[in-house]
């Protein structure tokens, strides 16, 4: 493999993992919106499914959001600074 096509290579990738960080995020954003403006129905329609406390359907929710929050960076932010770090080290070598 050539060092352009490593490039391209290396462009493709770091802008599909910075695309899925930022749609995590914008997911998250949005999830955390229906929990604050529609959590009051979310508690209604899901303590008839499960036998939940407002308190246990809040921390899930918290919990999840956080979950969440957590694997965006682990899977995707992280991955990225790894792929472009090796990028510009390949762009100082030659």
């Amino acid at each position: 493999m050539s060092r352009d096509e490593l490039h391209d290579v290396l462009d493709c990738v770091s802008g599909v993992l910075i695309r899925c960080f930022l749609f995590s995020f914008a997911l998250l954003l949005l999830w955390f919106l229906f929990f604050l403006l529609g959590g009051e129905q979310g508690y209604r329609i899901h303590s008839q499914w499960f036998d939940l406390s407002r308190r246990d359907y809040d921390l899930l929710s918290y919990y999840g959001m956080a979950f969440m929050k957590m694997s965006a960076i682990l899977f995707f932010l992280f991955p990225y600074i790894a792929v472009r770090l090796v990028r510009r080290k390949i762009e100082k070598i030659g």
